[in-house]
């Protein structure tokens, strides 16, 4: 992931904000839970909204809200000593979901043609399974790759928010449907740099 060299920036931000969510006596699980809410919300705008700036609007924000919360989820359960499998494997399945949600969201709304979106969905999920893949071949989590999910909500974002800017289209597709692009072709080839990590380690 290109954007992992940026974590330690907001650790301790996140960390700070963990603590004060986790003070109040909500728990990670909710906040994992809100992220999956924001998520469906902002696919929802997507849905909705190719020509209207109010919704693509909430639909940035719903996506800035949910890359908050699922940073701010494992914060609090390391915070609070709840760090679990099962914590991790619902942060997973919800990730999964709110991918499918947000693009889906994208590919419903016809910023791309349904031919793209299948291409940048499938190597989205595959890009995703082979990161844990790794992990059930003894191999350990293996998240790298020229875009992981942190990079895909970067893009998605800075995409809304010059599609608000500029809706209109460039050589056919707006702002929005090139990333829906740029997120497929850089999806597939992570999935490719993951199989070949796993194989070579595999010997």
């Amino acid at each position: 992931m290109t954007l992992d060299r940026f974590r330690p920036v907001f650790a301790g931000p996140i960390s700070r904000l963990a603590k004060i969510f986790a003070d109040t006596g909500i728990t990670p699980n909710q906040v994992t839970l809100a992220s999956l809410l924001f998520s469906a919300a902002a696919g929802l705008c997507y849905a909705l909204g190719e020509t209207n700036n109010f919704l693509i609007g909430a639909a940035l924000i719903f996506v800035v809200l949910n890359s908050l919360f699922d940073a701010l989820d494992g914060s609090m359960a390391r915070y609070l000593h709840t760090s679990s499998k099962a914590g991790d494997f619902l942060d997973h399945v919800v990730d999964r979901y709110a991918d499918v949600f947000i693009v889906g969201g994208l590919i419903f709304g016809e910023y791309a043609g349904w031919g793209i979106g299948l291409f940048t969905m499938v190597g989205i999920l595959l890009t995703s399974y082979l990161g844990t893949q790794a992990q059930a071949l003894s191999i350990g989590r293996f998240y790298g790759g020229i875009m992981g999910r942190a990079d895909r909500l970067v893009l998605v974002i800075v995409a809304s928010l010059l599609h608000i800017i500029y809706p209109y289209a460039i050589f056919g597709y707006t702002l929005l449907g090139w990333s829906l692009i740029l997120m497929g072709i850089a999806s597939h080839v992570t999935a490719l740099q993951r199989i070949h990590f796993i194989r070579t380690r595999l010997g």
